[in-house]
């Protein structure tokens, strides 16, 4: 499969910053549809990344995100292979990857992105193993 990040990737990333507000966040994942947002400093370097998950917490929605978002971003190259993000993110237990050229953001692969090759059949299977002409030798 020679599928690279950048084929699969979503490429308008909406970024925040972090002393915006968690109710910032969630109105923007709500009116978007999203599940992640990238939190960026003034040179859209990555700072963070604020999930739905870390939203379901008990927090008040004047918060700033930098008291709450993850701050270990786990950031992939878009000429990567796509089997490699699909292996950080199934290691570590993360559906989001930020695409980085440079220490600049440049997109965004989730989990749900890697599926569509699944769905769009783009993959190919590998051939089982064949059984073995061998014979054991016996005493």
């Amino acid at each position: 499969m020679n599928i690279k990040v950048k084929d699969l990737m979503v490429k308008s990333v909406i970024t925040t910053m972090p002393h915006k507000s968690v109710g910032h966040a969630q109105s923007i994942m709500a009116k978007n549809k999203i599940k992640s947002i990238p939190v960026v400093n003034s040179e859209m370097e990555v700072e963070g990344i604020i999930t739905s998950t870390d939203l379901l917490k008990d927090i008040s929605e004047g918060t700033p995100l930098s008291h709450v978002m993850t701050t270990n971003v786990y950031t992939i190259p878009s000429y990567s292979d796509v089997h490699i993000a699909a292996r950080v993110m199934r290691n570590h237990h993360i559906n989001h990857l930020v695409v980085s050229d440079e220490k600049k953001i440049v997109g965004v692969l989730s989990a749900h992105d890697l599926l569509r090759l699944v769905e769009d059949h783009r993959f190919v299977m590998k051939n089982p193993p064949t059984s073995s002409n061998k014979k054991s030798k016996r005493k």
